[in-house]
């Protein structure tokens, strides 16, 4: 990785979350100019409603948006360096269902408008999300090893237990209440304020900071295990590290904002397509490509059937599966080259 192609990386990713974020702070049930919006951004006169929409609405969600959707991506970029494999994705891990199921049962406690750890129902979601994770290394060490295949198997079969119980639940929870939980289930953005932004972006710093950390590590696991260890690398350790950062950015992130999907899949391969392999690069880029591609459908999810809105998981779930398709197709036919 060289400098200049660091700095048309993320130069480039910001140039487009700046873009991308103006054009969403216009856009809306109450539409704005731009003039309007950098009126109430530097606090010059402007009207009580921009003002509002602006600072009280738009704003910390398009913080949320990219917050969430730099998270995800890192996340993603994690698991599939790990797993050496462009296809995985953080919700492989089992991690996602864990914070569904946990923020599923505090809907039907009563928890959604309480004051509970000061975060009512995403303590819950991220508690769920803990159990989760610790339920899949545990299942997955073996004598102080993790070994790929088997942690692949445990996030799948953990995941599949708590999606059959949230399965359960809906099956037997009143239809009135029905509503919120399956809102929650498709994912979204909407506004909660600065307060949920701050305490998920302090979760996120310190999960990607875990994972960049570890960059050139993965870029020497990518050759093979064997060969890392002859370079040094401590290939146990790291994995524990990155399973547990990775993990991290799911947990905090799905807790906030419900499953997201594809996120953590499509924006990773995309952006490895366009600048490479190296971790050290892939990282920095993938996470403003992800808060930017996120801050889009968020977007495009208050806006296509407006004044009502689309769940954002809806938007990523129509951009992602044609992509992971193309992919699928791609892997199948350099197989038969």
């Amino acid at each position: 990785m060289t400098r200049q192609q660091a700095l048309l990386g993320t130069g480039g990713v910001a140039v487009a979350l700046a873009a991308v974020s103006a054009a969403a702070l216009t856009l809306g049930a109450a539409p704005l100019t731009l003039s309007e919006v950098v009126s109430v951004l530097l606090g010059r006169e402007a009207t009580e409603l921009a003002a509002t929409v602006v600072l009280g609405l738009r704003l910390p969600r398009i913080l949320l948006a990219a917050v969430a959707g730099a998270g995800l991506t890192v996340a993603g970029v994690a698991f599939q360096a790990l797993t050496r494999n462009p296809l995985a994705d953080p919700a492989v891990l089992g991690v996602a269902s864990g914070a569904a199921f946990g923020a599923v049962v505090g809907q039907l406690a009563g928890l959604e408008g309480s004051l509970l750890a000061a975060f009512g129902l995403s303590a819950v979601a991220f508690a769920g999300a803990l159990v989760a994770a610790a339920a899949v290394y545990l299942i997955a060490a073996v004598g102080g090893r993790l070994p790929i295949q088997t942690l692949l198997l445990a996030g799948v079969i953990t995941g599949l237990f708590f999606s059959a119980a949230i399965t359960l639940i809906i099956s037997l929870v009143d239809f009135a209440r029905l509503g919120g939980i399956l809102h929650w289930l498709m994912g979204s953005l909407g506004t909660l304020g600065y307060r949920p932004v701050g305490v998920m972006a302090l979760g996120c710093a310190v999960g990607t900071g875990a994972v960049y950390a570890q960059a050139r590590a993965l870029n020497l696991l990518a050759l093979g295990e064997e060969s890392a260890l002859q370079l040094g690398v401590e290939a146990e350790r790291v994995k524990r590290v990155i399973f547990v950062a990775a993990s991290l950015l799911t947990a905090v992130v799905v807790a906030h904002t419900g499953p997201i999907g594809f996120v953590g899949l499509i924006v990773p391969h995309a952006v490895r397509l366009a600048v490479g392999s190296d971790n050290r690069l892939l990282i920095p880029v993938a996470a403003g490509a992800g808060a930017t591609f996120l801050v889009f459908a968020d977007t495009l999810a208050r806006v296509a059937v407006r004044p009502a809105e689309l769940p954002v998981g809806i938007i990523t779930a129509f951009c992602g599966a044609p992509f992971f398709v193309y992919l699928l197709r791609t892997r199948f036919r350099r197989g038969l080259a």
